[in-house]
């Protein structure tokens, strides 16, 4: 008769533990009891960079912090941020990839912790233009955010790296004139970035936002254009929430925000 009793002194013990170890974890920092991973962290606005604001603001140690996945760029526009499974590379213009130390800044970045939610399989071939139109369609809404992540063999990939800029910074559109473009075929690797809605017009880019790294880790850039092999999986989390931090000092307090920068974005990113 008294077993029934020591089983339930033991499971509550049991219990216990494991209450103090979640806790302990909580303040160590191992885990945070507010912690929300369909959170889209972004760092800065897309026209401000437009702007010329490329000044690092934060290191990429504490952008790990927010996110396992995701896309931005260094101090002084040098180069293209691809973040993939916690790793963060750096596809500089000379066509180098390398993993970059947690030291180094970044003025623009958008990250979060990638976990898929649903996913859509491309019918046929598509190129960067076809491929928004048609996901469009399939997307639950248009008016959410979403990490999209897709893995295959593309037989072409298009993208491009900034070499850093010096100051006085021009502004983004005149730093890509100087843009390094490469075109690779048949080359098997991982889209890594966004889709953000109209909306979103001013803090990031309306639609796609997409950055590439092959499987070896040598090969990346922003994409500029791609296709999409039929039967690829394209895969979608989406990301409710948004944490949007804003420089505190340097060009982005006296920068003017107030243009409609819309058009010009266009031809930055395509």
């Amino acid at each position: 008769m008294n077993v029934p009793k020591i089983l339930t002194l033991g499971g509550l013990v049991v219990i216990l533990v494991l209450l103090a170890l979640l806790f302990s974890s909580w303040f160590s920092g191992g885990l945070s009891p507010t912690e929300n991973r369909d959170t889209l962290y972004q760092l800065s606005t897309i026209d401000a960079l437009q702007q010329g604001v490329f000044d690092g603001i934060q290191p990429v140690g504490e952008i790990k912090k927010h996110g396992d996945f995701g896309i931005g760029t260094f101090n002084a526009l040098d180069g293209e941020m691809i973040v993939l499974e916690g790793i963060v590379y750096q596809a500089a213009s000379d066509g180098s990839v390398v993993i970059v130390p947690d030291t180094i800044t970044t003025p623009y970045t958008t990250v979060t912790f990638y976990r898929e939610d649903f996913s859509l399989t491309a019918e046929e071939a598509m190129n960067f233009s076809t491929f928004s139109k048609v996901t469009g369609t399939y997307l639950p809404t248009e008016n959410m955010v979403y990490a999209v992540r897709i893995h295959g063999m593309f037989p072409l990939m298009k993208v491009r790296s900034v070499p850093p800029q010096q100051k006085p910074y021009p502004t983004l559109s005149e730093a890509v004139e100087n843009q390094s473009v490469f075109e690779y075929t048949d080359i098997s690797g991982w889209v890594v970035g966004t889709f953000t809605p109209s909306f979103f017009e001013g803090i990031n880019i309306d639609g796609y936002h997409l950055h590439f790294i092959s499987d070896d880790r040598q090969k990346g850039g922003h994409i500029l254009d791609f296709t999409v092999p039929a039967g690829a999986d394209i895969g979608y989390d989406i990301t409710p929430d948004f944490t949007l931090v804003l420089p505190t000092s340097g060009d982005f307090t006296t920068v003017d925000l107030s243009e409609d920068l819309s058009g010009q974005l266009i031809g930055v990113e395509h």
